[in-house]
């Protein structure tokens, strides 16, 4: 990342020079940040965590310690996410094995 010399906005790459968003501001890219570049292009979504309605629970891990309100099943699949600040507990996203009803859980 590239911060312009005269009003400190970040700059953004226009071939082989660098932008100023804010005062359009020009000068070369800085090499040295250029070896520091870093892609996301082969990132995977192998530990992305589904919330949404839609989501595929099928296939997450399992908690035995819950019971479904809709059916009474005991058996779900879960998600983790974390909702609130970083200091409070995360918040479980369960979705039951035998009748698919979706609740959360709060430690």
């Amino acid at each position: 990342m590239q911060f312009c010399e005269e009003c400190g906005s970040m700059m953004h790459a226009d071939g082989e020079e660098m932008v100023c968003q804010s005062c359009g501001y020009r000068e070369a890219k800085d090499q040295d940040l250029a070896d520091d570049f870093v892609s996301t292009q082969d990132q995977t979504d192998d530990d992305l965590i589904e919330t949404e309605e839609d989501a595929n629970f099928e296939g997450k891990p399992t908690a035995d310690d819950v019971v479904c309100d809709e059916c009474g099943h005991g058996v779900a699949w879960y998600t983790i996410k974390q909702t609130g600040s970083a200091d409070e507990p995360p918040t479980r996203f369960f979705k039951c094995k035998e009748c698919g009803h979706r609740w959360r859980g709060y430690s």
